[in-house]
């Protein structure tokens, strides 16, 4: 088996709804694509969401590795293969993500099974939270009754501007949802430690699920002062790029949660490390995206429903796209999200 063709391309994706989050405000996004085909007719599909990575110099280093490294190679030695890719893209770790999930999708469609099956499939389906941005209060409770409407039953709420305020939506937010719909938050860095332990101490009030990187990257042996109950509570985001991560993080356990999105992990190859890392230490994972395609999200899904430790989804960045460059890859119902049975990740290119 040998990769005969190679294609990569960008599209700009409007959102349906600029929203803003604790760094900056989000209108569109620019997501570099990997189509991969081999001598079988087989083909398989990856997408790059860069964030803190130059958007140009990420696309450039997917075409070439694809080119340069995947063009003309036998996709079936995997590992060997991507530590080759792993090599030249330290620093563009979407890049990679693209091309590694583009491999799976590959070699899972040319043997005709979805990827989960091909992981060793442990979960079924699980609710995914959709998110509400930093918003002013009625605006909240505006965008949670539309999502409440479409079927979501976890809402994730933006926080980490101001804290008086992130404490008043959260308690309206309380008041409008019934006890069985689920509320988690995350502070995008944007909390001191003070802030950190009260909003812990509020969550018993609020019936929080869960509380998405509070402190800075750096800063997370200070929550090594919160009781084992709150830390528990503490989900890491921005303090988890890859397993060299993980490792930290275990010794210590500052977090109860671990947030995994391939973007940062450099796709399902670094998510299955961080996992394996994740079961020994007793943590549970959530998994989470940027702004992507349904085939990105979909290559999360498999992977999620394959690691025993998966607890919670974050999986809604292809929802608020005006439009997507594929279509397929999961289907969504009640807020669940259901894998498709067909062989790869069952995501394909819209017409």
């Amino acid at each position: 088996m040998i990769i005969t063709g190679v294609e990569t391309w960008t599209d700009q994706l409007p959102l349906t709804r600029p929203y803003v989050i604790a760094t900056r405000v989000v209108s569109s996004v620019d997501l570099h694509f990997v189509r991969l085909e081999n001598n079988l007719g087989a083909f398989g599909l990856g997408c790059a969401a860069p964030t803190a990575e130059n958007a140009e110099a990420c696309l450039g280093a997917l075409d070439a590795c694809a080119r340069e490294i995947l063009k003309g190679s036998d996709p079936r030695p995997l590992r060997a293969l991507i530590r080759r890719l792993r090599k030249e893209c330290v620093q563009y770790p979407s890049a990679m993500a693209a091309m590694d999930m583009a491999l799976y999708d590959l070699l899972a469609r040319t043997v005709g099974i979805p990827v989960a099956a091909m992981l060793g499939q442990c979960v079924k389906a699980l609710p995914t939270s959709i998110t509400i941005g930093i918003l002013p209060l009625e605006e909240t409770l505006s965008e949670a009754r539309e999502y409440l409407g479409r079927g979501f039953r976890c809402l994730k709420v933006k926080l980490g501007l101001n804290y008086e305020e992130d404490i008043d939506r959260l308690r309206a937010l309380r008041e409008l949802c019934s006890a069985d719909i689920r509320i988690r938050v995350d502070a995008n860095q944007g909390y001191t430690i003070e802030q950190a332990r009260q909003l812990a101490h509020e969550s018993h009030a609020l019936n929080l699920e869960l509380i998405e990187q509070p402190l800075g990257r750096g800063k997370e042996g200070h929550l090594l002062g919160l009781s084992r109950e709150a830390q528990k509570l503490m989900a890491a985001d921005e303090s988890l790029h890859g397993p060299e991560d993980a490792l930290r993080l275990a010794a210590d356990m500052p977090f109860g949660i671990w947030n995994i999105k391939l973007m940062k992990c450099g796709g399902i190859t670094g998510a299955l490390g961080i996992s394996d890392i994740a079961e020994l230490a007793g943590i549970d994972l959530m998994w989470g995206c940027m702004d992507e395609s349904a085939i990105s999200i979909a290559a999360a899904l498999h992977t999620a429903y394959a690691c025993p430790q998966t607890r919670y989804l974050d999986l809604d960045g292809s929802f608020d796209l005006s439009r997507d460059t594929a279509v397929g890859g999961f289907i969504l119902s009640d807020g669940y999200m259901h894998l498709l049975e067909t062989p790869g990740f069952g995501a394909n290119l819209a017409d």
